[in-house]
């Protein structure tokens, strides 16, 4: 059994920051892929970064240049530096890990981008 715990969104508003963290325990052996993907509301779930097993990140063309993922093996854990947030930014966010017994999912942060 793996457990995905998020954490880091809340309101912010726009052209301001904001870091998600998702830590990722139980029976692991080994991580590959980690990612963030989002979902606005009556839109499809779609990703929004990923970084592979060595390190190499990959973002949708929406965020580049704005969001950094990078990950820290030794504590399981990925992370979803936001700047520049924009209101179309606003979503609920979920972190995704391909591990040694398959795929999960985090529960999903709210992110709100807003005056």
């Amino acid at each position: 059994q793996v457990q995905l715990v998020e954490s880091g969104g809340g309101l912010v508003q726009p052209g301001g920051s904001l870091r998600l963290s998702c830590a990722a325990s139980g029976s692991i052996r080994s991580i590959n892929d980690m990612g963030w993907y989002r979902q606005a509301p009556g839109k499809e779930r779609e990703l929004v970064a990923a970084i592979t097993g060595g390190g190499r990140p990959i973002y949708a063309d929406s965020v580049k240049g704005r969001f950094t993922i990078s990950r820290a093996n030794a504590k399981n854990t990925v992370y979803l530096q936001m700047n520049s947030l924009k209101p179309e930014d606003t979503a609920v966010y979920y972190c995704n890990i391909n591990h040694n017994s398959g795929l999960s999912w985090g529960q999903g942060t709210q992110v709100t981008v807003s005056s």
